[in-house]
């Protein structure tokens, strides 16, 4: 009776061991899976940024991405034909030629059916005749887009979201330089933590961009300054978008290696690709970020 007591124990003790080696197995496997879609770019460095932001994303140790790269420009783009069912996130460092009609329909089902969206600073540019990437990214700009393609949206300076609807282009930035990032949703999973104000690196500030704004949320704007050659209005920098059971993150930042080294950039894409995915943002804000008057970079 005692060996029969003493073999179960053993075959108990056993059984806890493989189930604790299984589970530490499966959740070092378990990283979010993101696809970072390149190749087209009117900004040349994406062979660049696009390893730069694969490695943002993977240092958290929450991610695992692939990077794919389109034929190059005027060429077929036939057999482009990503797997996107296989990844929970796509990332996209793209403005190019468009894509064929079954990866725009393949893109569509996978966002509607719940897959996670990165647009990243020229991606809002792409696509100008695609309606429903133009509502996955909410706002837009450059490639002949105007009031057809729905409102300018920005923050006057009594804090008041306001929709514009008067004929203009859609796209437009002024001179390259730093300038300063307000929170305007502090209670979202992926600025809650965050400081309300903060500098950003030198950078693209990209004003009248007009879209759908459809199921869009403003996380965060920029005052475009007159004497930068901007509009005077606080611009959208960093909003979510929901498509379907989709979620979208959509950042206007990131034109050039040195944007996207700020703190503040890197930070926004982890936490971003993490809410797409999972809605939900466990990391915690960094101990070092960008104050309200100066920048933060990595070496």
């Amino acid at each position: 009776m005692k060996n029969i007591v003493i073999k179960g124990m053993l075959l108990a003790m056993c059984l806890i061991v493989f189930f604790v080696q299984d589970n530490f197995a499966q959740s070092k496997k378990e990283k979010i899976k993101v696809l970072i879609i390149d190749g087209q770019n009117n900004h040349k460095n994406w062979p660049e940024t696009s390893p730069m932001m694969k490695g943002f994303l993977e240092e958290t140790g929450l991610f695992s991405a692939d990077i794919v790269t389109t034929p190059p420009e005027g060429q077929s783009m036939a057999q482009f034909k990503p797997s996107f069912q296989s990844y929970k996130v796509v990332l996209l460092n793209y403005n190019g030629d468009p894509w064929p009609q079954e990866t725009m329909d393949a893109f569509e089902k996978f966002v509607r059916e719940g897959g996670g969206v990165i647009s990243v600073h020229a991606a809002d540019n792409a696509f100008p005749e695609w309606k429903e990437y133009n509502k996955m990214i909410g706002l837009g700009g450059w490639g002949y887009r105007n009031e057809k393609d729905g409102p300018y949206v920005y923050y006057d300076d009594a804090g008041n979201l306001v929709k514009d609807n008067s004929p203009g282009v859609g796209g437009s930035h002024g001179k390259f330089h730093a300038f300063q990032v307000r929170t305007r949703n502090k209670k979202h999973p992926i600025t809650k933590g965050l400081p309300e104000l903060w500098m950003h690196n030198k950078d693209e500030l990209y004003d009248r961009l007009r879209g759908p704004a459809e199921n869009m949320e403003i996380l965060a704007t920029a005052y475009s300054a007159k004497e930068q050659n901007g509009t005077g209005r606080n611009e959208p920098m960093m909003m979510v978008i929901h498509y379907g059971k989709g979620r979208i993150f959509h950042t206007t930042l990131g034109h050039a290696n040195e944007s996207q080294q700020c703190v503040g950039f890197i930070t926004y894409l982890q936490r971003g690709a993490e809410w797409v995915a999972t809605g939900k943002v466990s990391q915690k804000a960094p101990k070092q970020f960008p104050t309200a008057n100066d920048v933060l970079l990595r070496d």
